[in-house]
């Protein structure tokens, strides 16, 4: 039979009393058996009638019978034995695991007073056990499962190499020894052991040296590793950087070094000792270098066989140094055009009109330009200093140049919320002067404020001026009683005042639909004539021509209400049109051109009328003239004194008469175009004395005195000699006529460049103003006191003849002072053609 049937609880029994149950159940029922097998063998026997009666087979059953009897006897009697021996000897294991017992006792006892802490993991456990306290303070928790979790105690790198070592425990048996660091910053031991199949972890608190050297190796790896980080982050930049022992040499370099000092590597640079920097360069470290060993400074050095700027800093200790140069060169390029570019725009600022200051981040007045001081007309010294921008504001304030402010500090507050701003803020200041300010504050990404004070004081008042010009001119279109219409760029209607509704007989209900050109053309073109009008008003407007111009007609409406028109370009694109009702003024022109024809045609009849009469006057005239002579001629007779003094009247009579018949005849001759100069080298000189030679007699009579002003080198001029007398001729007489008695007339004359320039003035009367414009029209002549009135063509022919010969004529009189007549002659006379084109 199985013995496991016959088993009880494994952990109920020692497993000595076990072994025995076991082997004593088993005796048992072996005898029993055997026993009842040879009962049943025995009945048998019995029954036998005899042993003669028995086989073999029966005794070799009888045989085996026996033996199993004897087998059976010989068991208990060795199981008895062994019973007693086993007996013996459980006792002694007993008292074995009771020593056992109390050593484990005493063992766990000792690893639970001492500050450590034992885990087991056994080779046929899945779990393992510990033994041990440590203190709070070691950071190591005292829950296993707290305790087996060693990235929530541990630091991550302490963490991660405690599980690389117990791996390598667990795969290869190799034991270690390290200090962990836990995240209370406290330091444990952690030694890693093997034995009799089972792995041990032992985790000790550190104190005292013990501590102190995992501190110090702790702080040597990190110092280490900070060191290698460094130098490998200075090897890889491109600045030159350099460690020195406490005699100076070089003990570290990084390749940007050895690339500047023209060395392999940095290796070679080591051992060549290669100097980076020049003797001048290490004297000024030696004598610049602060208390602390810090030298820093800005100096040009020769790098890879080129000068270039460096930012040289060095730190001397009394354990060696270290330095490291910058390359600025770029930097300090860039800084010299900054520098330029500051000042050039300082300078541009300067010349702005509008006021700017720039505040930097510490709310310090950083730039002003000239007009930000013009403007506020502060102390030099005082913006030199720098001030804040609060007390910018506060100086303001005291000499009474901003705003007033109900509450100034809460005002002055919102004003310094601009440093914290992100947007640009305005602001409208009303100075107590009448100026007005706008101010835009404008916040720098990096810190600071840029200020702009711009004036619009003027702006506001054209603004102001501008709108009452808008609403003046407003009111004056609408009241006009011309049309006025402004087209857009895009050919519809844009402005209009009531007269173009009016005249055009359009609602204003179309109008304020801002109709189209092609639209106001077909409500307004309703025959013929008013269509080509109004498209050639649209061409204007709509057309694109290179050159827009000024474009002007008229129209005659069907109504018979005649218009004109004209189109004025605008600078915006836009056309304007203008339409004027011109027909009362048409039809009065009409009037006026018809009486005008009348009245040439009337002056032509008279002209031709004078003309004629003169033709024939001129004859008889003539022969009177010369009877007149003859018979003051001695020759023919004497004359009573009564007879000579009447046909002194006749000759002097007829004389005048001639001489308006001539003049008659001379304007008849310029008005048909006909007359033609016979120009020679006049000697001017000889020509004045000429003119007045004539008039001597009539000067006398009047009792005129005649000063001349006749330069001696005069010279020649070009001109027509008769026709010059002439002139100067009607000048004198004409001066003479309106002297009075014992008057006095001048007559000079100069030469100015390429002209010749005769004067003639009187001292008499004077031209009223109402008539000065009228003293060159013909037969116009006014008042001359007691002597006898001229024709009123002296000055008629003076200007006709100076403007045949090119020149011009001006005439200035003051009533009651006198009059000069100043005549101009070119040197060279004008041909007719020149005098045509003028």
């Amino acid at each position: 039979m199985p013995i496991v049937g016959l088993g009880g609880s494994r952990n109920s029994v020692p497993w000595r009393e076990r072994i025995l149950s076991k082997v004593r159940m088993a005796s048992v029922s072996a005898v029993a058996v055997v026993s009842s097998q040879a009962s049943a063998k025995a009945d048998t026997l019995v029954s036998l009638p005899s042993f003669s009666n028995i086989d073999a087979l029966s005794m070799i059953f009888l045989g085996a019978v026996g033996g199993l009897g004897v087998f059976a006897v010989a068991a208990a009697v060795a199981f008895l034995r062994q019973r007693r021996f086993s007996a013996i000897r459980m006792e002694r294991l007993a008292r074995d695991n009771g020593d056992l017992r109390v050593n484990v006792d005493r063992l766990e006892t000792v690893l639970n007073t001492d500050d450590q802490r034992v885990i087991v993991w056994t080779s046929g456990g899945s779990v393992p056990k510990s033994w041990g306290v440590l203190p709070e303070s070691s950071g190591v928790p005292r829950a296993q499962n707290a305790l087996l979790s060693f990235g929530s105690w541990l630091s991550g790198k302490s963490a991660a190499q405690l599980e690389t070592n117990l791996d390598a425990l667990f795969q290869k048996g190799e034991s270690f020894s390290m200090a962990l660091k836990t995240r209370t910053d406290s330091y444990v031991e952690a030694v890693g052991r093997t034995s009799g199949g089972a792995v041990v972890l032992r985790l000790r608190d550190l104190t005292g040296e013990r501590k102190m050297q995992a501190e110090l190796a702790a702080r040597n790896a990190r110092i280490s590793g900070e060191l290698h980080m460094l130098q490998a982050l200075l090897n890889n930049m491109s600045a030159p950087a350099w460690q020195q022992d406490a005699e100076g040499r070089i003990i570290w370099t990084n390749s940007a070094y050895a690339k500047a000092v023209d060395a392999v590597d940095a290796a070679t640079a080591i051992r060549d000792g290669s100097p980076f920097l020049d003797a001048a360069a290490c004297d000024a470290m030696s004598r610049d270098r602060d208390d602390d060993g810090r030298f820093s400074a800005r100096m040009p050095i020769v790098a890879a066989g080129e000068q270039k700027m460096f930012e040289v800093t060095d730190v001397r200790t009394n354990v060696g140094g270290a330095g490291i140069a910058i390359d600025i060169s770029e930097l300090e390029k860039m800084r010299k055009e900054l520098s330029r570019n500051d000042e050039f725009h300082g300078r541009t600022l300067d010349q702005l009109q509008t006021a700017v200051a720039i505040f930097s981040g510490d709310r310090k007045l950083q730039f002003y330009n000239a007009a930000f001081r013009q403007l506020w007309d502060l102390e030099p010294g005082f913006l030199e200093g720098r001030p804040e921008d609060g007390a910018l504001l506060d100086e303001l304030r005291a000499t009474r140049k901003i705003p007033e402010q109900a509450d100034y500090r809460s005002w002055r507050s919102k004003m310094m919320e601009s440093y914290q701003s992100l947007e640009t803020r305005e602001s409208w200041w009303h100075l107590p002067d009448g100026r007005t300010l706008r101010v835009i504050a404008n916040p720098h990404p990096q810190g600071g404020v840029t200020y702009i004070y711009e004036n619009v004081t003027e702006q506001l008042n054209l603004q102001s001026r501008y709108n009452a010009l808008t609403r003046v001119q407003g009111e004056t279109l609408d009241n006009l009683s011309e049309a006025v219409a402004v087209f857009g760029s895009d050919g519809r209607l844009r402005l209009w005042n009531p007269a173009f509704g009016r005249i055009w007989g359009l609602e204003e209900e179309k109008l304020d639909g801002i109709p189209h050109i092609n639209d106001v053309v077909e409500a307004c073109a309703l025959v013929e004539q008013e269509r080509d009008a109004w498209e050639k008003l649209a061409s204007s407007v709509t057309g694109l021509v290179d050159s827009r111009t000024h474009e002007a007609s008229r129209m005659e409406r069907h109504n018979g209400t005649v218009l004109d028109y004209a189109t004025v370009p605008l600078p915006d694109g836009g056309t304007l049109v203008t339409f004027v009702d011109v027909t009362d003024s048409v039809n009065v022109e009409r009037a006026l051109m018809e009486k005008n024809e009348a009245l040439e045609e009337a002056d032509h009849v008279k002209n031709a009328f004078i003309q004629h009469v003169s033709y024939e006057l001129r004859s008889p005239l003539t022969n009177i003239i010369g009877f007149a002579q003859l018979l003051t001629n001695p020759k023919f007779g004497e004359l009573s004194e009564k007879q000579d003094e009447y046909a002194e009247y006749i000759l002097s009579s007829s004389s005048a008469l001639l001489t308006i018949i001539n003049d008659i005849l001379d304007l008849a001759t310029l008005d048909a175009g006909i007359m033609e100069l016979e120009i020679s080298d006049v000697d001017v000189a000889s020509t004045v004395e000429a003119a007045i030679e004539g008039l001597k007699d009539r000067i006398a009579e009047c009792q005129i005195a005649l000063r001349t002003h006749v330069p001696d080198d005069i010279g020649t001029l070009h001109a027509d000699e008769k026709r010059l007398r002439q002139v100067l001729f009607n000048l004198i007489a004409n001066a003479v006529r309106y002297s009075e008695e014992n008057g006095l007339v001048d007559v000079s004359c100069r030469r100015e460049a390429d002209e010749v320039i005769f004067c003639v003035q009187d001292h008499g009367c004077g031209i009223p103003k109402d008539v000065i414009e009228q003293v060159f029209n013909r037969f116009v002549g006014r008042d001359a006191g007691n002597r006898r009135q001229g024709a009123g063509l002296g000055l008629s022919i003076v200007k006709s003849f100076v403007e045949l010969h090119g020149g011009s004529v001006v005439i200035d009189s003051v009533e009651g002072k006198g009059t000069t007549v100043t005549c101009i002659f070119p040197t060279t006379p004008k041909t007719a053609g020149q005098i045509a084109a003028e």
